[in-house]
């Protein structure tokens, strides 16, 4: 069956309220392999454009006995549908230190952050750096080191985000800050600070999901089809919903499926990136939880997780730190795995 007759019938169900459920299994073909010598090292997002052109961002963090033989993959890599290499570039003395993150506007210019860096750059199609906000390695601290304490205050520097989305209605900049401040803070599309809301959670702050707080790292920030933000609260295991002004409209919790309880305070947390499906009412939402290795099918209108699939492992379909996820116009996903796990996996949306 051919992709676009495949979803047209799977659209159709949903529209109609079948019980049916999206399944994914995994692609071993995708992708095809990389130019001679290249060879994935961390992999710090995934995002697809309008042309369901899939890139991704690599840490290039390979190790020394790895360079005796391989040469790191470029920060950015595009493939086209099929898995083959379109389009790389980056140079590592510009781009953010730790590459964390992607998405792609309406223009398909390509927006990453870094969560060991202070800036959020957005790339053309073709790879040329049309904007910075923050200034590299200056950080929105009481002395601008990475090490001193946050502000989470600054129109003008940021600390250690994890991601950005642009508004297509306006071109505003939408940015989760991060893994050191702990808010989202939104630039207009010349990198102008207009707003910011959110705060580190206290204990209480915590055990209550207090909104707009966060447990520790906002680890990714989404916009739906009704303009929404949805915004990964990781150590609080819960993906909160904002509108475009940081008002709170509700709360989807991720609850752990298995029986290991991390330690406190929890390290993990289960809410690590989120992605939609492609229809027009965005039906499904997909969530990768992080601390279990696997992701969550959910009812978007619900927030109820319907299946889950995917466990801990290198074999194919399964994750090593599997981090972030992304959504083709067919509805197959894909996963990007930092840490021990380098590769990005494609699994094929298939019929009940």
């Amino acid at each position: 069956m051919r992709n676009a007759t495949k979803l047209a019938l799977l659209l159709a169900a949903w529209a109609l309220g079948a019980q049916a459920q999206p399944k994914f299994e995994i692609d071993p073909t995708w992708p095809q392999p990389l130019p001679e010598n290249w060879i994935f090292a961390q992999i710090g997002g995934v995002c697809v454009d309008s042309h369901d052109h899939i890139a991704i961002v690599d840490r290039s963090n390979i190790t020394d006995e790895e360079k005796q033989t391989n040469v790191p993959t470029p920060t950015f890599v595009m493939f086209d549908r099929a898995g083959k290499v379109v389009n790389s570039w980056g140079d590592l003395d510009v781009v953010p230190a730790d590459v964390h993150g992607c998405s792609f506007d309406e223009d398909d210019n390509l927006w990453v952050a870094g969560n060991e860096d202070a800036i959020v750059q957005g790339y053309s199609h073709e790879g040329e750096l049309i904007l910075q906000i923050g200034t590299k390695g200056v950080f929105d601290t009481t002395d601008g080191s990475v090490d001193a304490p946050f502000t989470n205050q600054s129109r003008e520097r940021l600390n250690r985000p994890s991601g950005a989305v642009v508004d297509p209605d306006t071109g505003d900049i939408y940015v989760s800050d991060g893994y050191g401040n702990k808010r989202v803070v939104v630039f207009d599309s010349e990198g102008n600070y207009l707003r910011q809301w959110g705060s580190h959670a206290t204990a209480a702050e915590r055990a209550a999901a207090t909104p707009g707080t966060f447990a520790n790292v906002v680890h990714c920030i989404e916009m739906s089809n009704e303009g929404l933000l949805y915004v990964c609260d990781r150590q609080g295991s819960r993906v909160q919903v904002f509108d475009k002004m940081g008002n709170h409209i509700r709360d989807i919790h991720i609850p752990r499926t298995d029986d290991f309880v991390e330690p406190e305070p929890v390290v993990r947390g289960t809410a690590w990136w989120v992605t939609f499906s492609p229809d027009e009412a965005q039906g499904y939402l997909y969530v990768m939880n992080g601390a279990e290795e696997k992701v969550h099918v959910l009812d978007h209108e619900s927030g109820e997780t319907l299946s889950t699939f995917g466990r801990a492992g290198h074999l194919l379909g399964n994750f090593i730190h599997g981090h972030t996820i992304a959504t083709d116009s067919s509805g197959n996903l894909y996963v990007a795995e930092t840490n021990y796990g380098r590769r990005v996996q494609r699994f094929n949306l298939v019929s009940n």
